[in-house]
């Protein structure tokens, strides 16, 4: 019988959703946190605790020899995909988490630097783990809901000053890249793994109340034909007052409707389709929690476990590269034609002002 390996990890970023990456491996038996690197002395100060070597940079926790099998990259959107090949070209496996990159092209060179160096990039797609998202897809592929005729995606989050705080990546065209990129990438992941690639793209965006907080929208509506049947809108805005509202996805079809809704897309809001009974499913996850705001479902543990086996040769990985990829390139193709806003000052409070 070939023997359990245990996996040793390292976190690249240690800010909430890093913390979140080292909780599951640590608490993971199979699992082994060796090192953290990150340059911002705050979160160095956070990772005392947990007693493993800590380094300001990538370079030097690669250039050190601690033996790591993966590196989890959890750092700004925008330094993922370098970050990636840098660890893959020293033969470490990633974990990245979304997006994997702000380019189709930048995440086509972590693709090619994963196969020349036979390496594993995963991409953290943790929402395909929800039960009632699981179930949707399923019933899907049994085609019981006949011919889709519509899907709306709805993602109405609150995203505030709380969270744009002055000097943050939060908000950066080249770090962040919008909210399509940060907050709701995880939910058009499950818009194309359900219903596949999306053409004809349409985009309006708007900026409610983030226009000396970010450089990029706050609000959009996007509508699209789905390549193999059917037509479909995306609404999102994290302009919504106070506390993230929902995320929903309404799906018509020619025998019937169902909506997964709740505020992280958790739960069987509706269903009308004949014959068929919504099962009852497990509590729901809850969301990964950031103090005054929160994200998506807290599944990363799936990911972890799924990583763990790959490496082990009991699994295959449960999400492609390609995955990730694509998600990367349709929310470029929805942002064709955005127009940046230029940094213009900075108010008294220490907000920048863009116009």
């Amino acid at each position: 019988m070939k023997r359990y390996k245990k996996i040793k990890f390292a976190i690249l970023g240690y800010g909430h959703i890093g913390k979140r990456h080292t909780d599951l491996i640590v608490q993971d038996p199979n699992a082994e946190l060796v090192a953290v690197i990150d340059i911002d002395p705050f979160h160095q100060e956070n990772a005392l605790e947990l007693k493993v070597p800590l380094f300001t940079n990538l370079s030097e926790f690669l250039n050190a020899g601690i033996y790591t099998d993966v590196v989890n990259i959890c750092t700004p959107n925008g330094l993922h995909a370098n970050q990636a090949i840098e660890c893959l070209e020293s033969h470490k496996h990633v974990i990245i988490e979304k997006p994997i990159a702000l380019t189709k092209q930048e995440a086509l060179n972590v693709q090619k630097a994963s196969i020349k160096h036979r390496r594993y990039a995963f991409p953290v797609v943790q929402n395909r783990y929800s039960s009632a998202i699981k179930w949707v897809k399923e019933i899907l592929e049994k085609q019981a809901l006949g011919e889709i005729f519509m899907v709306q995606l709805n993602c109405f989050w609150n995203r505030d000053e709380r969270y744009y705080i002055p000097g943050s990546w939060h908000g950066s065209i080249n770090l962040d890249g919008g909210p399509l990129y940060t907050q709701f990438s995880h939910f058009i992941d499950v818009l194309l793994w359900m219903f596949g690639d999306i053409i004809n793209i349409s985009s309006k965006f708007l900026n409610f109340n983030h226009e000396y907080l970010t450089q990029f929208e706050d609000s959009g509506i996007i509508s699209f034909d789905f390549k193999k049947q059917g037509v479909g809108i995306l609404n999102y805005s994290t302009s919504i007052f106070g506390a993230n509202f929902e995320s929903s996805m309404t799906i018509i079809g020619a025998k019937g409707v169902i909506k997964i809704g709740g505020q992280y897309m958790n739960e069987i809001s509706y269903c009308n389709v004949e014959e068929l009974e919504v099962p009852s499913f497990d509590s729901a996850v809850p969301p990964n929690n950031y103090g005054a705001y929160q994200g998506s479902a807290a599944n990363h543990q799936f990911l972890i476990s799924n990583v763990i086996n790959v490496l082990n040769g009991i699994e295959t990985p449960h999400v492609n590269l390609e995955d990730g990829i694509r998600v990367v390139d349709t929310i470029e193709r929805i942002y064709t034609g955005r127009i940046q806003k230029e940094k213009i000052g900075v108010t008294n409070d220490g907000f920048t002002l863009y116009n």
